[in-house]
């Protein structure tokens, strides 16, 4: 037998008991995982710097060697995050509706756990204690596997949260992650119908999209993120510029980046000097049309792809256009549904965007860094969705629920 199939096999086991686990015992467990990232800092820590060694090795760019370094301070963080989740409302059980027909069925929608979930993900040795804390406050079953560049990070991180949820009272099995770090055990884990419920895929377009196109169980597509600012005709320049440069270069190698800037013509000739100026200075490579080029020498001419790229670098594509209706145009043709904002101090010109920018997280006057689940008070996200069914957006608690109809009667028959 596999390794996936086996860890199917078990998952499929402990999601019965997890699922009628009392929020209670999860938040016992939560604690305890959180405890041990810290007390088992050393044996995360010396793995960690294996895999650092290895991709600096490999010449990893140092915007993804980043998502990948794990130390104390970042570990913290994310035990933090754990003692968050388990301070959550558990949704499992929640009543979302009740009715009663005229036959007298009384009738309940609640919410349930959705058994089994999978992901797949590269070098973000947080996704792993994140997906994992995110189902166990849900009562799902999770198989991990992340990408073979974090592998020994992440199955350092899961053999210290899984035998904590287990020595806590949990089901053993689970939180598990697959060893093998081959292309073809990701592949089966795709297609491992009859044990995993839904599969979530966290990564590069590549990643995604592979899955997407090749999977046969469920998938919940997320995280490319070719997110937009755009500065309005009304905008205010000296936020604009906070603004940007948070948002591309406070960590660019992450989904809620921002990839191009988009700006209305009349304050053009004002702003782009000044910002292009600004996000040299940051290292930022910038491209742009022969309108911005007009106004700075700083940046280079843009081709037909970098409108549509996702750099996960220190790069921007800016785009002028010539009035609103031009810019939310253009994101919703370029936008990968992620994340877009406007800094604009006319109310009308922000309410027209929110209104028809097609995106999960939409912004006024605010940095698209902002589109994570700890920022969104939801404690962590197992991954941000991009499409519109089951959810979008950041995935937290709800969203790892489905829902089952619950009907008592005294007799009745339908006739």
């Amino acid at each position: 037998m596999s390794e996936v199939l086996e860890l199917g096999k078990r998952a499929k086991i402990a999601a019965r008991g997890l699922g009628t686990a009392s929020e209670g015992l999860k938040n016992v467990a939560l604690a305890a995982m959180a405890d041990a990232l810290i007390t088992d800092a050393k044996t995360i820590l010396d793995a960690n710097a294996v895999d650092m060694a290895a991709a600096r090795q490999a010449g990893i760019g140092e915007a993804l060697l980043d998502r990948l370094m794990l130390d104390e301070h970042r570990l913290a963080e994310i035990a933090d995050a754990v003692r968050e989740i388990a301070a959550l409302h558990d949704p499992v059980g929640e009543v979302v509706k009740g009715w009663k027909r005229p036959n007298g069925l009384k009738i309940s929608l609640i919410r349930v756990p959705l058994g089994v979930v999978g992901m797949i993900y590269e070098a973000r040795p947080n996704v792993t204690v994140d997906a994992a804390a995110l189902c166990v406050k849900t009562g799902n079953a999770v198989i991990l596997r992340g990408g073979s560049v974090a592998i020994n990070s992440c199955l350092a991180l899961t053999k210290v949260i899984a035998a904590a949820a287990t020595n806590a009272g949990l089901p053993a099995n689970s939180i598990q992650s697959v060893s093998s770090p081959d292309r073809a055990a990701a592949t089966e884990l795709m297609s491992l119908n009859g044990y995993i419920d839904v599969l979530v895929p966290r990564g590069g377009a590549s990643l995604i999209q592979s899955v997407v196109k090749n999977a046969t169980v469920p998938v919940i597509e997320t995280g490319v993120g070719n997110c937009h600012i755009y500065v309005d005709a009304a905008g205010d320049l000296d936020m604009a510029e906070e603004i940007i440069l948070n948002a591309k270069c406070q960590r660019p190698g992450v989904c809620n980046a921002a990839e191009s800037l988009v700006i209305h013509k009349t304050v053009a000739k004002e702003f782009i000097p000044r910002i292009a100026a600004s996000l040299d200075t940051g290292n930022v490579v910038m491209v742009g049309d022969e309108t911005a080029r007009r106004y700075s020498d700083k940046i280079r001419p843009a081709l037909d792809k970098d409108w549509g790229t996702e750099y996960l670098a220190l790069k921007l594509s800016i785009k002028t256009v010539d009035d609103l209706g031009a810019a939310i145009a253009h994101i919703n043709m370029y936008g990968s549904g992620h994340s877009e904002a406007i800094i604009t101090e006319d109310y009308s010109a922000a309410q027209r965007f929110t209104d028809e920018v097609d995106a999960a997280a939409v912004y006024v006057n605010a940095s698209t860094r902002f589109t994570d689940g700890g920022q969104f008070g939801l404690g962590a996200e197992i991954g941000i969705s991009t499409q519109k069914l089951h959810v979008r957006g950041p995935m937290g608690l709800e969203a790892l629920t489905s829902t089952k109809y619950i009907v008592f009667g005294n007799g009745q028959v339908r006739p």
